[in-house]
């Protein structure tokens, strides 16, 4: 993990084409703002690990019907 220091307004550039740029600091909170391409999907961690969870479940109750139907 890279760590890094930065000041409100202050940017960081990602894979040249996505931007965090610091927004506001209040006490332990940071509000970032965030430029991306529309085709990079962007989410908070809890979120992002809830839609990976859904998609197995999915995905393996989606194996047992078809193999259901192939007998």
């Amino acid at each position: 993990m890279l760590a890094l220091t930065r000041k409100k307004g202050e940017s960081l550039v990602i894979n040249n084409n996505i931007e965090v740029t610091i927004l506001e600091i209040r006490g332990d909170q940071i509000k970032l703002g965030i430029s991306a391409p529309r085709d990079v999907s962007i989410y908070r961690k809890e979120v992002y690990l809830q839609i990976q969870e859904e998609n197995k479940a999915a995905l393996e109750t989606n194996n047992a019907e078809a193999l259901k139907n192939l007998f």
